[in-house]
């Protein structure tokens, strides 16, 4: 039976960004809507990581997300106890914590659909766009499946004008509507069509972490 309303027992997960926003809640909680979950999730925005992330162990928060730009700066918040799952460390950046009883554990969901995304192409020169967290994930996933890929940063962002047309170009950078020549353009704002297949693949490894059960894609 689906829960339809929050009680003591509710359990609460979340996602910390400087800015807030919905494409989470909406499919997490239209996720623990179709199992019948007693289970919630809020967006927040926050301007300290730290003090977000000690206010999961206060409150017990089961498990969050970590959006732009805190993707990297969250290592730093977390204690001797705490754990680094798969390959957090090589990516160096984290997006996703579970909580249990206090001790954290790191996940990088981004470079698992990343990967799912690239392993549709092979042989092609692959650049990405931005050296954040986001791009670290899916700098180690294109390298994974072969790749040697091109980075582009504010450094040498000229470049993108050279880009060739057979070639793929992966936007891990906030900046929209930008213009390339790459047959196969990958944006990771949620806005786009790519945007919204990539949030979705995360969510679904979110998901599965923070339920044991699998996204109904739906």
């Amino acid at each position: 039976m689906n829960t339809r309303y929050i009680n003591k027992d509710t359990e609460i997960y979340c996602s910390f960004a400087e800015t807030a926003g919905n494409t989470g809640c909406q499919m997490m909680n239209s996720a623990f809507y179709y199992y019948g979950l007693n289970k919630i999730y809020k967006s927040f925005s926050v301007s300290n990581i730290e003090d977000a992330v000690k206010s999961v162990k206060t409150l017990d928060i089961k498990g969050f997300a970590i959006t732009m730009p805190y993707k990297t700066q969250v290592f730093e918040c977390m204690g001797v106890q705490d754990f680094c799952a798969d390959n957090v460390v090589e990516i160096g950046a984290i997006n996703t914590m579970l909580n249990d009883g206090g001790i954290l554990t790191a996940y990088n969901t981004d470079y698992l659909a990343a990967k799912t995304v690239l392993s549709r192409y092979e042989g092609i020169d692959l650049y990405i766009l931005g050296d954040g967290g986001y791009s670290r994930a899916v700098q180690y996933a294109s390298k994974s499946l072969g790749y040697n890929p091109i980075v582009v940063t504010r450094e040498n962002w000229d470049i993108i004008d050279n880009i060739q047309s057979n070639s793929i170009t992966y936007n891990c950078t906030p900046v929209e509507n930008i213009s390339v020549k790459s047959k196969y353009f990958i944006d990771c704002i949620v806005t786009t069509k790519t945007g919204k297949e990539l949030a979705t693949l995360q969510a679904a490894h979110q998901f599965k972490l923070y339920t044991g059960l699998e996204f109904p894609f739906v």
